[in-house]
């Protein structure tokens, strides 16, 4: 198989949605990356336990792909997941009171962003397992297909489970089984606070899915319509029963590994460049440079989605915190 696999890009003709759908996908970057700069600000200001693991930077990943998914199709997620949980169509309300331990959270406010399961939404849960996702998206793909279910599923999961021996046994089973599965490497170039070049072997970490025989591409993670493009074939092929794809999705967290981590291990020079390839920013010049919308509406639409995140966390802060008894609620002996 060859390893020179094209990278797609904005201007393939597949990529390019609707008007409608365009603003769409602006609509729900935009309102993770306001969701994540409250969290942010409601951490800082003592109303979050724990840490907390932001994706600001990388929305056009999960917007890109689960704008493609059915409610049926599954995700399983990482402890960077606030973003997957948005894009597959969680209710704001209820995950921004997980993330503040109230009753009307996902899991009742015991487990905070890092345990966020929404079966309602084909969303098979965030982890703090560095890989632990990726089998459940796999398990999830054998099921649809022993169904004989159109289905898929997606792995999201950063460059610091490349390493992980979990990863390779699953790639393993999706490639001889043939799994519907996608799976997304959000390879934003550090397992925490280490740069991957120190940790991570070979020159392309497409290896990893190429070795298998499974269709690998590397994708411009900062821009919508490049990883919308590659998840549209990735998954046209997985519900023919063509099998999995490996995709590297080369993104950016802006922040550190958490809101408590002041990421001076970033070059300077790296993080302003970064900087300048922000998915929403690019995506808003683009809507605009295609007469798809004008600044006014950009400007209009930005306005609402504040309105729409102060509104949830209005109703987070006014839901109970958890009482004692609700500890044995939805556990199995």
């Amino acid at each position: 198989m060859s390893t020179s696999l094209p990278t797609t890009t904005a201007s393939s003709a597949q990529s390019l949605p609707s008007a409608a759908e365009a603003l769409r996908l602006f609509h729900r970057m935009q309102l993770i990356r306001t969701f994540e700069e409250q969290v942010r600000n409601l951490y800082s200001g003592g109303m979050i336990p724990g840490l907390v693991h932001l994706c600001a930077g990388q929305e056009a990943v999960a917007v890109g792909v689960c704008s493609l998914l059915g409610v049926d199709d599954m995700i399983a997620s990482n402890h960077r997941g606030h973003g997957h949980c948005l894009a597959k169509g969680a209710d704001m309300a209820r995950l921004m009171a997980e993330v503040l331990g109230r009753r009307t959270g996902y899991g009742l406010g015991r487990s905070g962003s890092l345990h966020v399961f929404d079966a309602a939404n084909g969303n098979l849960g965030t982890t703090g397992i560095v890989g632990g996702g990726i089998p459940l998206a796999a398990g999830a793909a054998l099921s649809a297909k022993r169904r004989g279910r159109r289905q898929a599923a997606v792995s999201f999961f950063g460059d610091g489970a490349l390493n992980q021996g979990l990863l390779f046994e699953v790639l393993n089973m999706a490639a001889i089984w043939r799994l519907p599965m996608l799976f997304v490497c959000e390879n934003n170039g550090f397992g925490e606070f280490t740069a991957i070049e120190d940790v991570t072997a070979g020159p392309d970490p497409i290896a990893r899915g190429l070795s298998f025989g499974i269709p690998s591409e590397t994708v411009d993670g900062m821009d919508v319509l490049a990883v919308r493009a590659a998840a549209q074939g990735a998954l046209a092929r997985a519900r023919d029963g063509g099998g999995p794809t490996f995709l590297v999705c080369n993104t950016y967290r802006f922040g550190g590994h958490h809101v408590g981590d002041k990421h001076d291990y970033k070059d300077d020079a790296d993080a302003k460049a970064w900087r300048l390839k922000d998915p929403i920013e690019r995506f808003g010049r683009w809507l605009q440079d295609s007469n798809m919308a004008t600044a006014s509406t950009i400007a209009a639409l930005k306005n609402d989605i504040d309105e729409e995140v102060r509104a949830a966390i209005d109703l987070a802060k006014a839901a109970p915190f958890p009482a004692a008894d609700d500890l044995g609620i939805h556990l199995h002996a």
